[in-house]
């Protein structure tokens, strides 16, 4: 592990099984998905539980537990980005917005903790949240507007000619608003999981020879490794954030064709 730091997103079997042709294998993905979905549930729970309007004689009322100002907060920061990019129109969308931030945030800080797996590391989970993104987002415009949606790829006020250039490069772009919504979740966690592999590598590497200099100066990239980490916890709240705000973007776009 140490020599490969590309090691850590190797998807391998922990018990194999094979039902009517059916590969049913238990991988360490698996294992982290259902972690995963328990945190979400709970989650979930203690979500429900501090959403519900509080009685006047419950001493919560006057003094929130951390998990009931936790949860107010994050109900608050997730609404006020929808308000703020949908608008009213888009209020609708609040319950997919926060469950969509809580899906890529937990995603990212499930990796951090030790000897776990970071499922947005890897393309192909990225790829399945921004495709299924960008296709519910055109359902929902094709559904409200019709035809009309192509405005959306069509510059307004240009001119046939000008429309015959730009409309092929406004197409292009459009398509791939996905694929740049999914590399970009995907380079930042894989690049940063590589870094701190790297760094711990190197750190060991020298704690293991035999010289008190060197072993000494293992301690250098370890204290860079602690400060590292610290930017990997705000890489995996700021590329939560920036998913989510995009998805906003596009589904904005859908709804009111700017």
């Amino acid at each position: 592990m140490i020599l490969a730091p590309l090691e850590q997103f190797k998807v391998f079997t922990l018990y194999s099984l094979i039902f009517l042709n059916l590969d049913l294998s238990l991988t360490n993905v698996s294992v982290v998905c259902l972690l995963f979905f328990t945190y979400f549930f709970l989650f979930s729970f203690v979500l429900k539980k501090y959403s519900v309007q509080l009685n006047f004689f419950n001493y919560h009322y006057f003094f929130p537990t951390a998990a009931q100002f936790f949860v107010e907060f994050l109900n608050k920061f997730v609404s006020q980005l929808v308000r703020s990019s949908l608008n009213k129109r888009g209020e609708s969308f609040y319950p997919f917005i926060s469950s969509l931030f809580l899906l890529i945030l937990l995603c990212n800080l499930i990796g951090l903790i030790p000897y776990s797996f970071t499922l947005t590391s890897h393309l192909i989970i990225t790829f399945l949240l921004s495709f299924s993104v960008f296709i519910g987002v055109n359902l929902i415009g094709f559904e409200r507007h019709s035809l009309t949606m192509a405005s959306l790829i069509i510059p307004a006020n240009s001119s046939v000619i000008l429309a015959i250039v730009l409309v092929p490069i406004e197409f292009v772009s459009y398509v791939v608003k996905p694929v740049s919504l999914g590399v970009r979740l995907f380079i930042n966690l894989m690049a940063g999981h590589t870094l701190l592999k790297v760094i711990f590598g190197f750190s060991w590497s020298l704690a293991l020879i035999d010289n008190f200099v060197f072993f000494s100066l293992h301690l250098v990239p370890l204290c860079l490794l602690i400060l590292l980490m610290g930017l990997e916890l705000g890489v995996a709240l700021i590329q939560a954030y920036v998913f989510t705000i995009l998805t906003c973007i596009y589904l904005n776009d859908s709804i009111n064709l700017h």
